[in-house]
């Protein structure tokens, strides 16, 4: 930009609400995007809702609890079975690339990502490529019609034949494809899982075809993918496909990957073998959860990666899944309150990426989704057939406090010896989770600062004026408190940004600007507008071309942020790149020196 006559201005303090999200805000084609990605890491994992329920969703809850993606059910076309109940797992057996299936039609899903967006909410999909439609059907319905016939091993869409399949005894050594030796690699990687046509990963076409799918979603902008079944295809396979799958348009990043990979084999079959294509999916931290808040909840004071489990770099954790929910390896949403624990306390742990469970209810493990006559899911209802985990008081706001204390280690442990715990992550965040069947009054450090705290598991909590809508907590001067904790319940604290500490935080940054326009300042915290454009930090021309000014910030806080030009009808110009981000100081004052 040129420079004319630059209007300057004096850098103001400016508080707004947290929306907690991270600022990326031009697509690959130069985009502006009507919010920008919030910076928390937690996962809602909302199973088989469809496409509308998953935008509410993300605008009325994700968006502003800060939850930081959602996890959405397989979006290609699938098989319809030939029987009125429609089981969910249907939606795993692909028929086609294309995006109308059992939770909406292509136009349904773009609309999705586009509002979660708006919310500053990532969508994460649910890709299966290991295979397609069962060798065991006569079906040859399809939620988005597309032409099939398993038997032939024809697939339209893809343009699949039978050349596109492992194949007895080329790749297979069993005559009927079954997997019967787990510890195989030949076997688990080129044999159908489950009578699942396995899919010829090695091929260029299944390659092409299924990075194609891949792209396609990623032109919606979708963020990432979970990749179902990542076990069953070789590592080089799926680094093969994933190196011809675009950025991602909302951040220019490479997709969030975290893959199925069930423990339980050996050597190249083991989860940490899949870590170089992305992160996987930690089984065993759900089975060891249960355990524990089905016996004695002290334990968990080592929990991590003494426990053999993966690294939290390379891990995405779950209390529950859609298979170990049926199958019983972990805890569900009948398991009751020790369900809610376990999410607060995964939450507050913070070992890795986190995701929250939430799907209908069910009686039988094959159970539908609630649906209509054809098999299509309707909109989901909390109140009826549905058990949202993401909305539970506690847990929604355990995600704040997760936000609010990344990056803070684990202290302050307390235990009875049995089951009630409590901890501090650093001096920002402190809970105590009761998994007992009576009300316990304890005295203990908490690591915070003196004050009056929000208890966010039954009160909410607005951090940018410190009110709370419940009980609250009162920390002395010794770091002290006094709490009754209830009977299969919990309490948490975190700090508002004046009890933690302040620093002032100089910012300046260069660029040149015609006359009407001013350059901002704004980031992931209430002081830095909370990415909210309105409460941005109006920065001062006066050492131009140097735009600069000075903010309080809360001490030992991690911030991301950027700069954005205001023109003179109000429109606005982003920075672009990625965000700036750097954690405060403990005290005394700070400067930073960017370029645009």
């Amino acid at each position: 930009m040129t420079r004319v006559h630059p209007r300057g201005r004096t850098a103001l303090l400016a508080v707004g609400t947290l929306l907690t999200a991270a600022v990326l805000p031009l697509t690959a084609q130069g985009v502006a995007h009507a919010s920008a990605p919030n910076s928390g890491d937690v996962i809602a994992n909302l199973f088989e809702w469809n496409w509308p329920s998953v935008a509410n969703e993300c605008t009325t809850e994700l968006g502003p609890k800060g939850y930081g993606a959602v996890e959405v059910a397989p979006p290609e076309d699938s098989i319809r079975l030939n029987q009125t109940s429609h089981p969910w797992w249907e939606v795993y057996q692909p028929i086609g690339y294309d995006l109308n299936s059992r939770m909406g039609t292509s136009a349904q899903f773009a609309a999705m990502v586009t509002t979660c967006h708006n919310a500053g909410v990532k969508v994460y999909a649910d890709a299966v490529l290991n295979h397609m439609a069962g060798n065991n059907n006569t079906s040859t319905d399809s939620y988005g019609g597309d032409a099939f016939n398993s038997s032939a091993y024809s697939y339209s869409q893809p343009g699949y034949t039978s050349a596109d399949f492992h194949a007895y005894p080329a790749n297979c050594p069993n005559s009927d494809l079954s997997i019967s030796d787990w510890n195989s690699v030949q076997q688990v990687q080129e044999c159908d899982l489950s009578n699942l046509e396995d899919l010829y990963t090695e091929g260029a076409h299944v390659r092409q075809q299924e990075a194609g799918y891949l792209n396609s979603l990623v032109s919606l902008g979708v963020d990432g993918f979970r990749m179902d079944a990542a076990k069953h295809i070789a590592q080089a396979d799926m680094a093969a496909i994933l190196a011809q799958v675009n950025p991602t348009t909302w951040t220019g990043s490479r997709p969030y990957v975290y893959q199925e990979v069930i423990p339980g084999s050996s050597g190249s079959l083991a989860p940490g073998a899949f870590e170089s294509n992305g992160s996987v999916i930690e089984f065993t931290y759900a089975q060891d959860l249960k355990a524990q808040f089905t016996g004695n909840i002290a334990n968990l004071k080592t929990f991590g990666s003494s426990w053999g489990l993966e690294p939290p770099a390379s891990s995405t954790s779950m209390v529950t899944n859609h298979d170990t929910e049926r199958n019983g390896s972990t805890l569900n949403y009948k398991s009751g309150a020790p369900y809610i624990l376990a999410n607060l306390f995964e939450l507050a742990w913070g070992y890795d990426v986190p995701q929250v469970y939430a799907s209908f209810t069910w009686t039988n493990s094959d159970d539908s989704p609630p649906s209509d006559a054809n098999g299509y899911v309707t909109g989901t209802d909390c109140s009826n057939g549905w058990f949202c985990t993401d909305r539970n008081q506690g847990i929604a706001n355990m995600v704040g406090w997760h936000n609010a204390t990344a990056g803070q280690q684990v202290a302050n442990w307390y235990d009875d010896g049995s089951n009630l715990i409590a901890f501090s992550r650093g001096n920002r965040g402190w809970i105590a989770i009761n998994n007992e069947s009576s009300a316990k009054t304890v005295t203990v450090e908490t690591g915070l600062a003196a004050g009056s705290y929000c208890d966010v598991i039954h009160g909410d909590l607005t951090p940018s004026t410190g009110a709370c809508s419940g009980a609250t907590v009162t920390v002395g001067t010794n770091g002290t408190a006094t709490v009754t904790v209830p009977a299969m319940d919990a309490v948490a604290l975190y700090a508002p940004s004046a009890a933690a500490g302040t620093v002032g935080q100089a910012f300046s940054v260069n660029e040149t600007t015609s006359w009407g326009q001013n350059v901002y300042l704004v980031g992931s915290v209430p002081a830095l507008g909370g990415w909210n454009t309105s409460q941005a930090v109006p920065l001062s021309s006066a050492g131009y071309p140097a735009w600069s000014g000075t903010v309080t910030l809360p001490a030992g806080t991690y911030v991301e942020y950027k700069y954005f030009v205001k023109n003179a009808d109000g429109s606005i110009t982003w920075e672009p790149g990625n965000n700036h981000s750097f954690t405060t100081g403990a005290s005394g004052n700070g400067t930073l020196n960017d370029s645009w």
